[in-house]
C-alpha cells in the first residue's frame, strides 16, 4: 500500500538531490576570481543565471515535502525516523545551495565592481595626465613686466599644487591596484603597471616642479631689479626736492644756509652715479629673461632716471652760482631793507594781480566750464591767498627786524600793515564767490539731466517713425534729423561722461555724498542713453547703407578694429572660475553686457561691409575683421553658456541642499520625539505615525547620490576655495544622513521590542522558542506564468525597438515599480504585529513581495538590454545598488517570521556561516569596522541592514 508514495518520495528526494549537485557543479565552476575581465563577466552572468534557478530548486524541495507529507501519512512508525532525517538532510542540502549561490554571485559581482570603478578612477588619473601633460609641454613665454611674471609664477605654482593633489588619487589608485591583482591576477594591474603609472605621475611633478623653479628665479631677479629701481627713484625725488627747496620765494633759508645744502647735495651725486650703473648692469640680467617689448622699456626707464640726474646736476650748478653771486653783495642791512620793500612791492602785486584775475569778475558765466573755470579760479584764488600766508608771516618777521635798526620804518610799517588787511579783505571775498560758483554749478548739472530726457523723449519718436525701412525720398528726410540726435547724443554723453571723469572735482565742489549721489544718477542716465545710441546706430547704418557711395576706409576701420581687440581683452579676463554664487552671477551679468557690445559692434561691422566691396584690399581687411568678430562671439558664447549651465547648477544644488537639510531636521526632531515616547496607551498611534514617516526614506535616500552628482558639476565648475566649501556641505549631509539612519534603525528597534512584548503578552505561559525551520508555508511560481510574463515583456521589447525612448520609458517604469514594492516594504516591517493573526497577515504580505521579485528581475534585465550602446553605465549604478539593497532588505525581513505550528510562539531563524570572507563571521553580518573598509561603491551592494 505504501509502495506507490515511497517511490514518489524517493524519486523526488533523488531529483532534488541531482539538481542541487548539478547547481554545486556550476558554482565551483565559476567561483574564480582570478583571470581578465571578460572571463570575470562571464562567470557573472553565470552566477546570475544560476541564481535564477533558485525557484526551481524551491519548486523541487516543496515536491519532496508534499512527497513526504503523503508518505508520512501512510508508512509505520518505525520508518517516519529516517523519512524525517532525510527531509532534514535535503533541508539542509537546500539552504547550503541557495546560501552558496548568493555568497558566489555576490562575491564575483563586487569584485567586477570593484574593478570597474577601479578604471573609471585610472581613466580619470589619465585623462588629468593628458591634460597636465599639454600644459607643462610649451616652453616658459618671456613676460614684459613683473607683474606679468609673478601672474606666471602664480599659474605655475597653481598647476604644481594641482599635481600635488593628485598625488592622493595616485595612492589610492595604486592601493586600488594591488588589491584588485590580489584577487584578480591580471597583467593590466600587476607591479609594473603600478610602477608606471607612477612614474609618469613624477615625470610630470618633475617638470611642474622644474617649471615653477625657474619663473621663481626669473621673478626673483626682477624683483630685486625693482626693488633697486624704486630706491634709486625715491632718492632722486628726495634730491629734486631738496634742490627745490633750497630755491625760490618760499625758501625761508639764509643764502649761507642754501649753500650749505646745495653743498650736501652735490656730495650725494656721486652716490648717485654708482646706483644708477648699478641698475644698469642689473638691467642686462633681467633683459634676458624679459620680452622685447618689456626689455624696451626697462631701457627707456634707465635712460630717462639718467636724463633727469643730469638735468638736476646743471640746475644745481647754476643755483649754486647765483648764490654765491648773492653772498658776496655789501651792505645787509639795506638789501634786507630793499629785499623787504621788494617783496612787499611784489606780494601788493600779486595782491592786484589776484583781484584783477580772481575777483574782479562780476560778469554771469555763460556756460558750464566758464562757471567750472571760476569755481576753479575762485578756488585757484583761495588757494594762491593762502599760499601766501608765508608771505604775510615773513613781511611781518622783516617787519621787526628791520625795527632794530635806526632809520624810521614807520612809512614801510604803514604800507605792511595796509597790505597785511587788503590780503584779509581778499580772503573773505574769494570764499563768498567760491561757494555762488559752486552752487550755481550743481545747477547747471542737473539741466544736463533735463536735456537728456527730452532726447530721449525725441530719439524714441525717431525710432517710431523709422520702423520700417523708409523709402529712398524719406531716407534724405529722416538721416539728417538722426545724425542730428545722435551729435546731441554725443555731445550730452560727452557732457555726461565729462561729469563722470569730474568724480574727484564734484568730490571736493559738492562733498564726498552729494558727488556720490550725482554720479549714480548720471550713470543711470548714461545707461538709458546708450541704448538708445546703439539703436539709433543701427537704423543710421542701414539708412547710410543704401545712400552711401564712398568712405574714407581707415577712419571706419580702425576704430571698429581697436573696440574689437578691447572686447577680445575683456572677454579672456573673465575666463576663470569664480567662488560662491554671488561672484558667478557678477560675472554671468558682466558677460551678458560684454556679448551686448559684442552684437553691437557686429552689426556696425555688417552694415559697413557693403560700403568697400570695389576695393578687393578692404573688403579683404573687413571680412578678416568680420571672422575675428565671429569667433569672439562664438567664444563669448560658449563662455556664456557655459556660465549660464554653472549657475543654474549651483543655485539647483543649493535649492535641493537646504530642501533636503530641512527634512532630515524636520524628520529628526520627529523621530526623537517618538524614541523619547515610550507610553504603551498610544503604541499603535505611534508605529502608525512612524510607519508613514519612514515610507518618505527611500525616496530622499534616492536624492543623496543626485545630490553628489550635483556637487561634483558645482566642484568642477568652482574655484579651489568654492569646490572645498561644496565638499564639506556634502560631507556635512552624509554625516547628518547617518545619524538619521542610527536613529530609525533604534526607533524600529523599540517598536519590535513593543511587538515582541505584546505578544508575549498574548500566547502568556509559553516560552520564546529560536528554531532553525523552514517555513512550510512558501511561494510557488507556475510555468506557465512565468512563460506569459516573458512573452509580455518580449513584445514590450519589440515594440520599443530598442530606441532611446524605450529606454527612457522602461527606466522610469522600473523605477516606479521599485520605488511602490519599497515603499510596501517599509509598511510591513513597520506595521503592528499584536495577534497571531498579524503575524499570519505580515507573513503573507512579505511571500507575496518575495513572488515579485522574479518580476522585477526580468525588468531590471531587459532595461539593461535595452540601454543604447552610447549611453554611459553610470546612470544605472545607482539604479543596481538600489535593486541590490531591496533584496537584500526583503530576504532579511523574511527571517524575521517562520511559520510555527500552531498554538506556539514565533521564532527567528538564524543566517548560516559560509566558508568564505571575513572567515569566521556571518554572512553579510559584517561589524562597522568591516564595513568602513569597503570600497567606496560597493557599500550599497553589500549593506544588508537587519531589522
Amino acid at each position: 500500500m505504501t509502495q506507490q508514495p515511497q517511490e514518489g518520495f524517493d524519486r523526488s528526494v533523488e531529483d532534488a538531490r541531482r539538481w542541487m549537485r548539478a547547481v554545486w557543479e556550476r558554482l565551483q565552476i565559476s567561483d574564480n576570481t582570478q583571470g581578465p575581465r571578460t572571463a570575470l563577466e562571464a562567470r557573472l552572468r553565470e552566477t546570475e543565471k544560476i541564481c535564477q534557478l533558485e525557484p526551481e530548486g524551491r519548486v523541487k524541495v516543496d515536491v519532496v515535502l508534499q512527497a513526504a507529507e503523503a508518505l508520512l501519512a501512510c508508512c509505520h512508525e518505525d520508518q517516519k525516523t529516517e523519512i524525517l532525517a532525510q527531509l532534514r538532510d535535503i533541508k539542509s542540502q537546500w539552504e547550503e545551495t541557495v546560501t552558496y549561490m548568493t555568497h558566489c554571485h555576490s562575491r564575483i559581482e563586487w569584485v567586477w565592481l570593484h574593478w570597474s570603478e577601479y578604471l573609471r578612477a585610472r581613466d580619470e588619473f589619465y585623462r588629468w595626465f593628458q591634460k597636465m601633460t599639454v600644459t607643462l609641454a610649451p616652453p616658459v613665454e618671456l613676460q614684459p613686466g613683473l607683474k606679468e611674471k609673478q601672474w606666471q609664477l602664480d599659474h605655475a605654482q597653481v598647476l604644481l599644487r594641482n599635481v600635488d593633489h593628485q598625488a592622493v588619487l595616485l595612492d589610492r589608485l595604486l592601493e586600488e591596484a594591488a588589491s584588485l591583482f590580489n584577487r584578480i591576477g591580471d597583467p593590466s594591474v600587476d607591479e609594473d603597471a603600478q610602477q608606471r603609472m607612477k612614474a609618469e605621475y613624477d615625470a610630470v611633478k618633475a617638470k611642474a616642479q622644474d617649471r615653477v623653479d625657474l619663473l621663481e628665479q626669473v621673478t626673483q631677479e626682477h624683483e630685486c631689479f625693482q626693488a633697486s629701481v624704486d630706491e634709486f627713484q625715491l632718492w632722486l625725488k628726495a634730491v629734486v626736492e631738496r634742490v627745490h627747496g633750497c630755491m625760490g620765494r618760499k625758501c625761508r633759508l639764509s643764502t649761507q644756509d642754501r649753500l650749505s645744502a646745495l653743498q650736501g647735495i652735490a656730495n650725494d651725486f656721486p652716490k648717485g652715479e654708482e646706483s644708477l650703473e648699478r641698475l644698469e648692469e642689473q638691467a642686462v640680467g633681467v633683459i634676458q629673461n624679459t620680452s622685447p617689448l618689456g626689455a624696451e622699456k626697462i631701457t627707456r626707464d634707465l635712460e630717462e632716471m639718467r636724463d633727469v640726474l643730469a638735468k638736476l646736476r646743471g640746475l644745481w650748478e647754476e643755483e649754486e652760482g647765483r648764490l654765491r653771486d648773492l653772498v658776496k653783495s655789501k651792505g645787509a642791512c639795506e638789501r634786507q631793507r630793499g629785499q623787504l620793500e621788494t617783496k612787499l612791492a611784489e606780494f601788493k602785486k600779486d595782491l592786484q594781480r589776484l583781484a584783477e584775475e580772481g575777483l574782479g569778475t562780476t560778469a554771469k558765466a555763460a556756460t558750464e566750464d566758464e562757471l567750472v573755470a571760476r569755481w576753479r579760479l575762485n578756488s585757484a584764488t583761495r588757494a594762491a591767498l593762502a599760499a601766501e600766508e608765508p608771505q604775510v608771516d615773513w613781511l611781518q618777521a622783516q617787519l621787526k627786524e628791520l625795527l632794530v635798526f635806526p632809520q624810521d620804518p614807520q612809512p614801510l610799517s604803514d604800507s605792511v600793515v595796509a597790505a597785511i588787511q587788503e590780503y584779509q579783505r581778499m580772503k573773505a571775498k574769494s570764499s563768498r564767490l567760491r561757494n555762488a560758483a559752486a552752487t550755481e554749478l550743481w545747477q547747471r548739472f542737473q539741466r544736463h539731466l533735463q536735456d537728456l530726457q527730452l532726447w530721449r523723449e525725441l530719439a524714441q519718436r525717431l525710432l517710431d517713425v523709422t520702423a520700417s525701412l523708409p523709402d529712398p525720398p524719406s531716407i534724405h528726410t529722416f538721416l539728417p534729423q538722426i545724425e542730428a540726435a545722435l551729435m546731441e547724443s554725443s555731445r550730452l554723453k560727452e557732457q555726461l561722461t565729462m561729469l563722470q571723469l569730474k568724480k574727484d572735482l564734484l568730490g571736493s565742489i559738492f562733498g564726498p555724498e552729494r558727488a556720490t549721489a550725482l554720479l549714480e544718477q548720471v550713470a543711470t542716465s548714461v545707461r538709458d542713453r546708450d541704448l538708445l545710441h546703439n539703436r539709433l546706430l543701427q537704423r543710421k547704418s542701414k539708412l547710410q547703407s543704401l545712400l552711401a557711395q564712398h568712405k574714407d576706409f581707415g577712419a571706419t576701420f580702425e576704430p571698429l578694429q581697436k573696440k574689437l581687440s578691447d572686447l577680445q581683452i575683456r572677454v579672456q579676463a573673465e575666463n576663470g572660475l569664480r567662488r560662491d554664487l554671488p561672484e558667478k552671477q557678477a560675472q554671468l551679468l558682466r558677460l551678458q553686457g560684454l556679448q551686448e557690445e559684442g552684437m553691437d559692434l557686429g552689426s556696425q561691422v555688417e552694415a559697413m561691409r557693403p560700403v568697400f566691396q570695389g576695393n578687393p584690399n578692404h573688403q579683404h581687411k573687413m571680412d578678416q575683421l568680420s571672422a575675428n568678430h565671429q569667433a569672439l562671439q562664438r567664444s563669448l558664447e560658449d563662455l556664456l553658456e557655459g556660465r549660464q549651465q554653472s549657475l543654474r547648477e549651483h543655485c539647483t544644488f543649493n535649492h535641493e541642499l537646504l530642501k533636503l537639510r530641512q527634512w532630515i531636521s524636520v524628520i529628526t526632531q520627529k523621530l526623537e520625539a517618538h524614541c523619547g515616547d515610550t507610553a504603551p496607551r498610544d503604541a499603535q498611534s505611534r508605529e502608525a505615525e512612524v510607519e508613514r514617516l519612514l515610507a518618505e526614506f527611500p525616496e530622499k535616500e534616492a536624492q543623496l547620490p543626485v545630490m553628489e552628482a550635483l556637487g561634483r558639476l558645482v566642484m568642477e565648475a568652482s574655484s579651489l576655495e568654492g569646490a572645498a566649501v561644496v565638499q564639506g556641505e556634502l560631507e556635512e549631509l552624509t554625516e547628518s544622513w547617518k545619524a538619521l539612519r542610527q536613529l530609525e534603525e533604534s526607533l524600529l528597534s523599540l517598536i519590535r521590542n513593543q511587538q515582541l512584548q505584546r505578544m508575549t503578552e498574548v500566547d502568556s505561559g509559553k516560552k520564546m522558542i529560536f528554531t532553525n525551520n523552514i517555513p512550510k508555508a512558501g511561494f510557488l511560481i507556475l510555468p506557465t506564468d512565468l512563460a506569459s510574463r516573458h512573452r509580455r515583456q518580449a513584445g514590450l521589447l519589440q515594440e520599443e525597438g530598442g530606441s532611446l525612448e524605450g529606454y527612457s520609458q522602461s527606466l522610469r517604469n522600473f523605477e516606479r515599480w521599485l520605488q511602490e514594492e519599497n515603499s510596501k516594504l517599509v509598511r510591513i516591517i513597520a506595521m503592528k504585529t499584536a495577534t497571531a493573526e498579524d503575524l499570519r497577515t505580515r507573513e503573507t504580505k512579505l511571500q507575496e513581495l518575495e513572488a515579485r521579485i522574479p518580476e522585477g528581475q526580468h525588468l531590471f534585465e531587459n532595461l539593461l538590454h535595452l540601454r543604447p550602446a552610447r549611453r554611459s553605465s553610470d546612470e544605472l549604478e545607482d539604479l543596481r545598488y538600489r535593486w541590490m539593497l531591496y533584496k537584500s532588505k526583503l530576504k532579511d525581513s523574511s527571517h524575521l517570521l517562520t511559520q510555527s505550528p500552531p498554538g506556539e510562539p514565533t521564532g527567528f531563524r538564524k543566517v548560516g556561516s559560509l566558508p568564505s570572507e571575513p572567515p569566521g563571521k556571518p554572512f553579510l553580518l559584517w561589524s562597522g569596522k568591516d564595513w568602513n573598509l569597503l570600497p567606496s561603491g560597493t557599500q550599497n551592494t553589500l549593506h544588508v541592514r537587519f531589522l
